[in-house]
């Protein structure tokens, strides 16, 4: 199970590259930076919910505390990406990073963590999956 959730972060992380890229290329220049960080949060949440519901049944969490594990392991392998990655392979310094999680300046990445965190168990639930819906 683990084996594969990595496999579909992995292809979380490629959409995501994506929609950065996105951002940065044709949404930022023509809607301003705030603005096209919004539309990029709000479309990765969209993506990661997409590919989780595409992708669930081929996880096969078990249980409901399964889907909550996986959540968590992308969670932490978005965080570490984020962090490290960000640090060590492109260079960002560590205000930079942090700046992405700043409420008061508009920036509501933590969506995409929250979504990242629980689309797998809500998804499973959602998809019928789970042995123990309640537990």
């Amino acid at each position: 199970m683990i084996a594969r959730a990595l496999a579909i972060w992995i292809g979380i992380l490629l959409l995501a590259s994506l929609n950065g890229a996105i951002r940065d290329l044709l949404l930022a220049p023509r809607l301003g930076d705030p603005v096209a960080r919004v539309i990029s949060t709000i479309s990765l949440s969209a993506i990661v919910v997409l590919v989780t519901w595409l992708s669930i049944r081929w996880i096969g969490p078990a249980s409901a505390r399964a889907g909550f594990v996986i959540g968590a392991f992308w969670t932490l392998l978005t965080l570490a990406f984020e962090f490290l990655g960000g640090r060590y392979l492109f260079g960002k310094s560590w205000a930079t990073l942090v700046a992405d999680y700043d409420l008061t300046r508009g920036r509501i990445w933590v969506l995409v963590l929250l979504v990242t965190l629980l689309a797998p168990l809500l998804v499973a639930r959602a998809r019928g999956l789970l042995a123990d819906p309640m537990g």
